[in-house]
This record gives C-alpha cells, structure tokens and sequence, in this order.
C-alpha cells in the first residue's frame, strides 16, 4: 500500500501531541498551585468553606423545623474531607439565605473570607419570561431551544378546585400494571379539581362505510404485503423481495443484535430517469405492526372478531394517509379494518399527544381515568405530561391498558394516530458485484445489515422497534427453516420494500478514484463494506482506501470480519471499546493523524463518517478539529471552518444511520 498499512503506517498519537509544546492556538489547561504539569497528582485544596446544618429553635412563622448553617475551615489535616467543589452551591445559599420563612442563620467563623465568584444574571422568573426568550425569529435562543422538551412546561398553571363540584373529591388511581408503569406525577389532583385550558376533542376525519358491492371483495395478503394504495412514490408500488439469504452478524452476548440479509430483486420493476442500486445507497422497508399487537388492540377496544377482516369503504376527509406520498384529496378505498391497523397507522413509535390522551378522555366511563387523562392534556398538567412525552416511549396498548374504561371507536382513534412510515437501510455491498458470486448468475442480490433497537416495555422487559423487530422475525423465520433441513429455494420469506434513497450522501459523494478514509461505527460501518468492494475491484484503487472500524468487543460484535475483500489486513484497522486498549474510534482518529491530514488534503481525498448514534458523529467531528489544529497549526475557530468547507466541497461526509425514529 502507497502509505504502508493501518497496523505499522507510523502516526502521531494523541498522547505525543499532549507532550509536545502548546502551541498559542490551544485552549491550554490553566496552571495552579493545585495543578500544575509537572506534578500530576492534584492536591486537595486548602481553606474551603465547610457547611453544616443543625436544627435550632423553632421559628414561629414556620410551621417546619428551622436550621442553622455554619461554615468552618477545611485545612485540619487531622479531619481530611471532601471539600466543596460544586459550583451552584454558593447560589443555593444566597437562596436561602433570602428566604424569610425559612429560619436559617448563617453565621461564619471569624476572619473566614468568601471566595469572590462570577456574578450571574437572572433571565427569566415567569412563563412570560420564557416565552420571550424563545421567540420566534431570535438567533439568540437557539441553545436554549435545544434544552426545551417542546411540550410547553412554561405553560404550568397551578391546581385550582372546581367551587362548582358536588363530588366527595378524592381520586382514586388505577389499579393495574399498565398505569404504575407510567409513573405519572399527579400532585394533589382530586376528582374536584379545576383544569384548564384543556385542549380540545381532536375531530374525526376518519369514517368506515358499509361496502355497497358485498360481491366485490380485495385481494388481501394482509400478513405479509401492503394494500396496493400504500405506495412509495406514484407510480410505482412496494415490492416483495424474497430474502435469499439471512444470518445473525454478532454472537451471543453482544449488547446488540445484527442481522444480515440477502434480497433478491432481479425482477424488480423499472423505473425511469436510470435509477438503480447504487454503492451506498438505501432502500426502503415498509414493515407491519405485529399480527398480536394490533390483536391486542382490537380486543381492547371491543371491536367484535367478524368485523376486523371484513371489506368496508375507509373514507378520509384530506390529506395523503393511509398512502404514504401521495396527493393530499379526500379518499375512498375498499380495505378491511385489519388491513388499516396493520400497514398504515404507527402504534408504537412515538409520544402520546395532547389530543389523543383528550380523545381517550372522552370516551372514557370510569372518573378517575377521564379525570387523569384530563389533567394530562391541560395547563396545570403541563409537568406530568412533559414527563410522559420524555421519557420511554408508551405505546397505544400500554395506554389502552391504563385506562381501560376508554374504548374510543377505531375510526376516530385512527384520525389521532401518526402514519405508520417505512425504515431506510443502506446497503452493504455493492449491487453490481452480487451476480458474480457463484450460483447467481443472471440474478441481482442487494446486501443490508439490520441492528435491533430494543426500547423498554411494561409487560415484557423489553420490545423491539416496528421496523427492527420486524426484520428480526424474518430473519429468524429464515434460519429456523434452514436449519429444518428445507432447501434454500423452497424458502420463500418476503420483504415489502421500494428503491428509496439511491441519491443520500454516502452515494452520491462516492467516487471510483481518489484516497478515502471511512470511519465507521456499530452498523455504520455497513455501507462501507460496498466501497471497498468497489474499490478493491480496480488495482489502482487498492492503495487509496482505508478504514476504522468502531466495535465494542470485535468477538462478538464485529460486523463482516473477513467478508471485505482480499486486502481487507492492510485496509482496515478495527477499535475496540470493550476489549484490549478499551479506545474509542475518535480516539483512533486522533491517532491516525497523519493519514487524516494526508487524505482531506489530497486531491479528490474524501473522509466518511457514518455512525448508528448521534454522539458518535459529533465525537468523530471533535477529533478531526484536534486533528487540523496539530496538523495545520489552527486554532479552534480556523480549524472547524476548515471542515465545514470540505463538507460544503464534498470531501467530508458525516451521515447518522439512525434514520429510522428512536422505536426501529
């Protein structure tokens, strides 16, 4: 190889770096007579402020007992201590120090002096306070916006009685699994309690018809394909691809599953403008809801077994559902109940909403749940619902559970739920090489790795995505048959899936000639197993490729390990987190120094990152700033303005995998 491979090639380590002069562009780490270079053994500070609390008398105009803070030297060596070291401290004290109820005094020992801290300002005391720092239009609350859940906590009113009500007024809570499981902090909500600004009842623009021609029924293959008015990009529908072939990519005892597939579209259908598979592209899977999940919510909404599989008219007022890009119109569609829940409406993926919590209040029976589910959608309300909109998501199941008196008709629920939308993978080989294998002359095989997303799950532990989950089945579906003894070709296992994103960034930045440095970590690592494969086709490329692989522990959880290429010692370092030096695929770019700089300043030199997880992108990022401030003596300002050009020239490519939502 042109620069000697990624086991020997000699780079500058990060540590070297640290060892080196600082040069004036480096934010360098301020030197104290606790820290100091030379001596890297800190030493406790001396002389801090201890504070102890202990009851004293009463106050009278407080009804809780009082305290007296003091505060003492923490130079004795004979009481060694931890000292004080958290910032806020000083502002709790100043807080109760200015609380008149609270009966505190602080009293501090003689000739003890108060360290000086910076000063701080106080931006927002009320809900009008933070409204207008998150106006619209303002450049200045962007990182304020970052922090904010987005479900309107500043709107918290408090909790008034309703002066009106004749009930005895206590609120008695579910008794069941499904709502302990959701943790709701509901104060001193009572039965008597006043809510308001509760949002209104969402409409219903969702209704079944009888179907008027009974003789007329549609070919339904509800368990393993789409209605055909599901469709990606008129004028083309879903394809079934039979999987050819599929395997469990990591080991028992890795912290995640993966799972390989081989998909079959030779007869996919052909579409215009030359598009095709590509290097790097993605398609898309458009995966159902399991076949006992949408059971389950029949039978919890009381829907009798005749009707779920039973031909009506779906008629909708406007917009594209239950189409996924088609034209927003109103519609008329001959499907089945069954149908609808399965393909076309997200149960699992996302956050109650406001409105579907109002709509499960309206049509529940019991109080106490009308009440709660109230109290969730309204102003004094704001915190509990915030909590259940950020935590672990909840699924329609675990709320129908909750709150079992609630049984609103399938229509109306349907027009509150999120369109059920497909999971893009990128592929992991490339398309053109597939037919060259042996036995597959004349056919064409597309290659995708799929990680299981795992979320928290009330009943079982744990449950896995829509997506996700889905493909596990048919991967499993797979083996067992395999290992059944059934021959390969009697097999017929199929995924619904279209050509999605054939233009993302990893294909369309790819290039056949040129130095490349993928970086790669989890599944991330997947695409780029088909540029190397490409690359490795043409003998003057075979120099111009290398690759740093992020793993936790490569015995279980390495993904292709000797299925990239005849060279694949000399082009691919793997990193491990878990297991040897315990170093992260960040800490290998900054070890890898030299090749980064040599290849982003190459001609046509490209530098991709592709990771499963957002921290990963952006610790990637942080590193190849470290890596032009040593390299090209920038500051840290110059240096991230460097990057982002060659992101903007299309030499540097960062992509998240995770485009799928948090659910799979």
């Amino acid at each position: 190889m042109g620069m000697g491979s990624l086991q020997s090639r000699p780079i500058a380590t990060a540590a070297r770096t640290m060892n080196q002069t600082q040069t004036p562009h480096h934010h360098c780490i301020p030197q104290t007579t606790t820290s100091h270079p030379n001596d890297p053994i800190p030493e406790e500070p001396q002389l801090l402020p201890e504070f102890e609390i202990s009851p004293t008398n009463q106050s009278p105009r407080s009804s809780a007992p009082s305290f007296t803070f003091s505060e003492s030297s923490a130079g004795s060596p004979a009481t060694p201590s931890t000292p004080r070291t958290d910032p806020q401290l000083d502002n709790v004290v100043d807080q109760l120090k200015d609380e008149s109820t609270a009966g505190v005094d602080f009293t501090l020992e003689p000739n003890t002096k108060r360290r000086r801290r910076a000063s701080t300002k106080l931006i927002s005391q009320s809900a009008e306070d933070v409204q207008r720092i998150l106006a619209p239009n303002e450049p200045g609350t962007k990182l304020v916006q970052r922090a904010c859940c987005g479900g309107g906590c500043c709107q918290l009113e408090a909790l008034k009685l309703d002066s009106d009500s004749t009930s005895c007024g206590s609120l008695v809570l579910p008794d069941n699994d499904a709502f302990r499981s959701l943790n709701l902090k509901l104060g001193p909500l009572t039965l008597d309690s006043e809510l308001t600004k509760a949002v209104a009842e969402p409409p219903k623009t969702i209704s079944f018809l009888r179907n008027a021609s009974p003789d007329i029924i549609p070919e339904s293959s509800v368990d393993t394909h789409p209605p055909q008015f599901v469709t990606p990009h008129a004028p083309f529908n879903v394809y079934s691809a039979r999987i050819h072939h599929a395997r469990e990519l990591t080991k028992i005892g890795a912290e995640k599953r993966t799972y390989h597939f081989d998909l079959d579209v030779t007869d996919y259908p052909t579409e215009g403008g030359g598009v095709e598979f590509v290097v790097g592209g993605a398609v898309g899977v458009m995966p159902p809801n399991a076949k006992e999940s949408v059971d389950e919510i029949f039978d919890l909404l009381g829907v009798p077994r005749f009707v779920r599989d039973k031909p009506v008219i779906l008629k909708t007022e406007n917009g594209r559902w239950p189409t996924i890009w088609g034209d927003e119109k109103p519609r008329e569609l001959l499907t089945t109940r069954r149908e609808i829940l399965t393909w076309c409406s997200d149960i699992q993926s996302y956050p109650p909403t406001k409105p579907l919590l109002r709509l499960l209040a309206e049509y529940a029976d019991a109080a106490n749940e009308k009440k709660i589910l109230l109290y969730l959608t309204s102003a004094p309300g704001q915190a509990a619902f915030c909590d259940v909109r950020t935590g672990p998501y909840i699924t329609l199941s675990q709320l129908l559970n909750a709150f079992p008196s609630s049984k609103p008709p399938l229509d109306h629920l349907l027009s509150s739920l999120q369109t059920l939308m497909p999971r893009f993978y990128s592929l992991s080989n490339d398309p053109h090489i597939s037919s060259s294998r042996e036995a597959l002359a004349g056919r064409q095989i597309i290659e995708m790795a799929v990680t299981i997303h795992d979320s928290p799950d009330w009943r079982r532990g744990t449950r896995t995505g829509v997506g996700s989950g889905f493909m596990e089945r048919m991967a499993q579906r797979y083996i067992a048959a395999e290992r059944a003894g059934t021959p390969p070709s009697e097999i017929d296992i199929r995924i619904p899936m279209f050509r999605g994103l054939m233009a993302n960034p990893l294909a369309r930045e790819f290039v056949s000639d040129g130095p490349m440095l993928l970086i790669g970590a989890g599944v991330g690592v997947a695409p780029f197993r088909g540029f190397v494969q490409r690359r490795l086709k043409n003998a003057n490329c075979a120099n111009k490729v290398w690759v740093l692989q992020g793993v936790r522990d490569s015995l279980l959880d390495e993904l292709y390990s000797g299925e990239w290429g005849v060279h694949e010692d000399e082009v691919k370092k793997v990193v491990q987190s878990r297991r040897g030096e315990g170093r992260y695929v960040q800490e290998e770019v900054r070890h890898q120094a030299d090749l980064v700089w040599f290849i982003i300043n190459a001609l046509d030199g490209r530098v991709f990152v592709c990771g499963s997880s957002k921290g990963m992108g952006e610790g990637v990022k942080a590193a190849l700033v470290d890596v032009s401030m040593d390299k090209g003596k920038l500051n840290k300002e110059e240096a991230e303005a460097f990057w982002k050009q060659k992101e903007e020239g299309g030499q540097f490519i960062a992509v998240s995998l995770k485009i799928s939502t948090s659910n799979g």
